[in-house]
């Protein structure tokens, strides 16, 4: 198919959304807009790329204090609740004890419903849509005890572009980030680049590609770690893509383009990078003979989280569980609080004692938007530690799948 044919093929999309099960993703599952847990927020700044806010929360905060958050953003044609329900990142959440913020964009913006990840307009710094998904991460930090330090962003085709968007504007904001069948930061300034960059994937130079973030905030470091996953039949974005994701952040980490460790993860191939501290801080995987989506599958314990629908593949694997685990959000499940118990000397039976007061969490001083919410740079003079051989050795027989 031609450029300009594509291109007019995403202008006649609108029309035949009609006719196709694309936006009617909800209905498929049986479910409607009632069954999401997702609350809207209005009111989270001056929002001048004029998107919709949703969140959850869980409900019971009691095991901790400060709550991780992770940004969700959906694909074309999807809504925040079409992709939270197919992915089941809040029951996740309810789950392991974290927040979701899930941005939505408008048809007024987007016919297609999707984020504008290729206008320039929208994709600096300080400025259209990067800005408001940005004012929407400091909302939830005033308003939900969000832990600053533990910010990640993830999303699907022009969401996962988009999530790239945002780390790359805002690195000091983020821990972590996931990428699913999207494209590298400042590939396309037009429609017609998108195009290019979805169907041909043009390979650039690591240097270029890192440059291209580096370029786009003050930030000098350290960087978000990063996962990317992408099926090898995807016809809608170009596979090649996610090698040039990976090339523009292992330029951006300072690390080797060959793996570090390799192994399959539910028969999967994942390559692996990790720092000088054995932290990994990329990771790539490659879901064989999958189509464009998000791949689901049982997580450990013969769990599920999402449902299939458009876009929604059952492919063997939960991408959502394993990214969260990336995120180091699943190592720790609140518990519940166990009242005290004393033994009665008389009786010689257990006898409850009172609770000890919860503790309130440290204030949180109200962060002006636009400004960075923590910045992740070292103070000055600060040494590196040692490297620990035995931490990183171990860390290479666990992601081969050799050690547990």
């Amino acid at each position: 198919m031609s450029l300009s044919n594509n291109i007019e093929f995403l202008r006649r999309l609108p029309k035949l959304n009609k006719y196709n099960a694309l936006g009617r993703w909800p209905s498929a599952l049986g479910q409607g807009p009632a069954a999401s847990r997702l609350v809207e927020t209005t009111g989270f700044g001056s929002n001048p790329g004029n998107l919709r806010m949703f969140s959850y929360h869980p409900a019971d905060q009691r095991a901790r204090q400060r709550l991780p958050l992770v940004v969700i953003l959906h694909g074309c044609t999807q809504t925040a609740a079409d992709y939270d329900l197919g992915t089941g990142w809040s029951v996740l959440a309810e789950r392991y004890g974290f927040a979701v913020l899930a941005p939505q964009q408008k048809s007024s913006n987007n016919a297609n419903g999707c984020f504008n990840w290729f206008q320039p307009e929208d994709i600096a710094r300080g400025h259209g849509e990067a800005l408001s998904i940005r004012q929407m991460i400091a909302r939830m930090v005033r308003d939900h005890s969000i832990d600053p330090t533990e910010i990640f962003i993830t999303g699907l085709s022009a969401g996962g572009a988009m999530a790239a968007v945002m780390l790359a504007t805002y690195p000091e904001v983020f821990a972590g980030g996931a990428i699913i069948a999207g494209l590298p930061y400042g590939i396309a300034g037009n429609l017609q680049q998108a195009l290019t960059g979805m169907y041909q994937a043009p390979p650039r130079s690591a240097r270029d590609l890192g440059d291209l973030v580096r370029n786009v905030s003050p930030h000098k470091g350290p960087w978000p770690k990063l996962s990317v996953w992408h099926g090898s039949a995807d016809k809608t974005v170009n596979p090649a893509n996610a090698d040039e994701i990976v090339k523009q952040w292992l330029d951006l980490h300072r690390l080797p383009p060959e793996p570090m460790a390799q192994s399959l993860v539910d028969g999967y191939p994942r390559a692996v990078w990790w720092n000088a501290d054995g932290e990994t801080v990329v990771e790539s995987y490659t879901i064989t003979d999958m189509a464009h989506g998000t791949p689901l599958g049982l997580a450990d314990g013969e769990e599920r989280y999402g449902a299939e629908g458009a876009f929604m593949i059952e492919a063997g694997i939960s991408s959502s569980y394993h990214i969260a685990g990336f995120f180091g959000l699943t190592d720790r499940v609140p518990q519940p609080r166990e009242v005290p118990k004393a033994m009665d000397a008389a009786t010689n039976s257990a006898i409850a004692l009172p609770a000890p007061p919860l503790v309130p969490p440290p204030s949180l001083n109200p962060l002006p938007w636009p400004e960075p919410l923590v910045e992740r740079s070292e103070p000055a003079g600060r040494r590196r530690p040692p490297i620990d051989v035995g931490a990183v050795i171990t860390r290479a027989l666990t992601a081969a799948g050799l050690m547990k």
